[in-house]
């Protein structure tokens, strides 16, 4: 049955046991092998929280609102292909996103240029006052979210995250 753990909804057994990614370890596992699906246990958590709360304060997916973050930061627009490498996801997936954002007056597409094919989309100002609303709320709520660990804490794993994304970049 879910309870409320950290201001998380965490599924767990009769038995107070946490399911999620990390159940299925046992002690054979590797300590990265543990590693690795704490932080993605701590992550999925953490978006699960955030996708509900934007939904139920703003009416928005997360992916829409990734979406506006990315036009936040370049107010002159974005490619169609731009933002699909941005986010991450097809293009037909950026596609969608941009019609029902288009739709609700958020963002703006318009023809590039000299490519008839292309188009640049952009936050309308009623997009960019609208993201400022959430944008505000969502680092509060990340804020909120972090808040079990002290200052010492966050700087201490933001370092050692930093190694690793490091090390995981000289890889490529």
């Amino acid at each position: 049955m879910p309870r409320k753990h950290a201001a998380l909804a965490v599924a767990t057994t009769e038995n107070d046991e946490v399911l999620d990614v990390e159940s299925r370890l046992t002690d054979d596992n590797h300590q990265s092998l543990k590693l690795w699906l704490r932080m993605l246990s701590c992550t999925t958590l953490i978006e699960t929280e955030i996708r509900s709360r934007l939904r139920l304060e703003f009416g928005i997916t997360l992916p829409r609102f990734d979406l506006m973050a990315q036009l936040d930061r370049h107010p002159e627009g974005l490619r169609m292909g731009e933002l699909s490498k941005r986010m991450m996801v097809t293009s037909a997936n950026v596609t969608g996103i941009v019609n029902l954002l288009e739709q609700e007056d958020l963002v703006a597409r318009d023809a590039v240029p000299g490519d008839g094919r292309a188009y640049s989309v952009r936050l309308t100002p009623a997009g960019r006052r609208s993201f400022k609303r959430m944008a505000a709320r969502h680092e509060a709520w990340i804020i909120e979210l972090m808040s079990g660990l002290q200052e010492d804490e966050r700087a201490a794993l933001m370092a050692t995250l930093s190694t690793l994304k490091r090390g995981l970049s000289a890889a490529d």
